[in-house]
């Protein structure tokens, strides 16, 4: 029993400091390794001799309709393990492996369902979402071996989240590390070794998505978890519970995927014939440096939900006010390095993409107006995240949907207003804006939350 304690992490007793770190650094690292999926593809892409360019163009198409399909996993995991932390913060384990047996359920059939809807839309998602007639061919290869695989994509990402908030962020990180080292070792292989280009990307990604897939189920099936994963049925209720809390996640997600379609397509129909490609080679890059600074970030406040998740459901609200504040710390700290990073290494990361002068030239530049607004985005991410995991899904809707609509508004009206490059001005308005009407909303929203610990209203399963 003892050797069991070493290794797992008491959401209810453990110091806040030290178990918000336990948890967080092993989610941020795992998070920074699994960018690593999208970067390594793009980079060994557009080093592809002759295509490499357009290659990465036409996969960076695909980016945000990957984004939208992985948006799913975000809607079973995301919304299932916090009601099932509260649930084993109330001392209810028979309740939360009914959360769990039903979030396995759900992802099966919706990654069934989304495989069939997107192999039998993807060419006309493709052109209408910022593919060129030059980039099609690039675009069309990757979107339909990866679609194949996305089944295992869903269950590694969805899954995992159950692992996490059983204090196993260890065995989290594992399974995306797994997945990762296993891209990066397959991405030469198949793409230059097999010559599949293209292809061997996808065929490399969806055999890492694989093995993370099996990695995760198994360890859910493990005789160490305190709640271990079965068949089970669906059960109405919970499966709508769990809809219900993973919706904001979701749409969060989605949204993004939407906003970035946008930004192809803004691009590709400002850019013209002449800058088009450009533009979106430029914009695949930005996105994938973006993808270092969101992607740990979210790792760090969403696989520390569990810590404020079970501290609400047990009724302790110093533990969760103590939470959320190291929380917004840690972000505050890390994206201010990433800031100073941003300025002086941006044009080496540029440069692992392209040989293009313009195209590594224009990059840079985009990527320092894209980050601008990085601290004020240090405050949205935990305050967004850790309202969810307080239950108050509608209030951390509105706050992400406020800044998808400040994107929104901007893409559509900068590059009308003064050309297509003013449209990388969009992230860092919306990052401002968004991080002021959160940081007023939150806190005027949180005393009366917090006044409701252990009460469980908003957890009823």
């Amino acid at each position: 029993m003892q050797h069991e304690k070493r290794h797992t992490n008491d959401l209810g007793k453990d110091p806040i400091v030290p178990l918000i770190l336990r948890l967080a650094i092993p989610t941020m690292l795992a998070q920074l390794v699994n960018v690593l999926y999208s970067i390594v593809d793009r980079m060994y892409i557009g080093n592809v001799p002759d295509i490499g360019d357009l290659a990465l163009a036409g996969v960076g198409v695909c980016g945000p309709i990957v984004t939208l399909l992985s948006s799913f996993a975000s809607l079973v995991g995301l919304g299932g393990s916090p009601l099932m932390a509260m649930r084993m913060g109330q001392g209810r384990n028979d309740v939360a492996k009914k959360i769990l047996d039903n979030c396995f359920l759900m992802l099966v059939i919706l990654s069934l369902g989304l495989t069939f809807l997107f192999l039998l839309t993807k060419d006309r998602l493709l052109m209408w979402f910022g593919a060129s007639p030059d980039t099609f061919v690039y675009a069309d290869t990757y979107m339909t071996i990866y679609t194949a695989g996305t089944f295992f994509a869903l269950m590694a990402a969805g899954m995992n989240s159950f692992l996490i908030c059983q204090g196993f962020s260890g065995l989290g990180m594992g399974s995306v590390v797994l997945g990762a080292a296993m891209n990066i070792v397959l991405d030469p292989i198949f793409i230059f070794l097999f010559h599949m280009d293209v292809a061997g990307a996808a065929v490399a990604t969806v055999l890492s998505q694989m093995a993370s897939c099996a990695f995760v189920l198994l360890a859910l099936r493990s005789k160490k978890m305190p709640v271990r994963l079965g068949l089970g049925r669906l059960e109405g209720k919970i499966v709508r519970r769990v809809l219900s809390f993973g919706f904001s996640p979701f749409l969060i997600v989605a949204t993004d995927s939407v906003l970035l379609i946008v930004l192809n397509t803004v691009l590709q129909r400002y850019g013209g014939a002449e800058l088009g490609d450009t533009l979106v080679t430029c914009a695949t890059i930005v996105q994938s440096y973006l993808l270092i600074i969101t992607m740990p970030m979210g790792g760090m406040t969403l696989g520390t939900q569990p810590v404020v998740s079970f501290n609400y459901g047990a009724g302790q609200p110093q533990r969760v006010r103590r939470a959320i504040q190291t929380i917004a710390v840690l972000c505050l700290i890390f994206c201010a390095i990433m800031l100073v990073v941003t300025h002086t290494l941006s044009p080496l990361f540029v440069r692992l993409f392209t040989s293009s002068e313009e195209i590594a030239r224009r990059s840079v530049v985009y990527i320092k107006r894209f980050t601008m607004m990085l601290i004020p985005l240090a405050i949205q991410y935990p305050l967004v995240d850790e309202m969810t995991a307080l239950a108050q899904v509608r209030r951390a809707l509105y706050c992400s949907l406020f800044r998808k609509v400040v994107f929104f508004v901007c893409l559509l009206a900068l590059p009308a207003l003064f050309g297509p490059e003013a449209t990388f001005y969009s992230e860092p308005i919306a990052d401002l804006l968004a991080a002021v009407n959160t940081s007023i909303f939150f806190f005027l929203a949180f005393p009366k939350v917090l006044r409701t610990c252990g009460e469980g209203k908003a957890i009823s399963v």
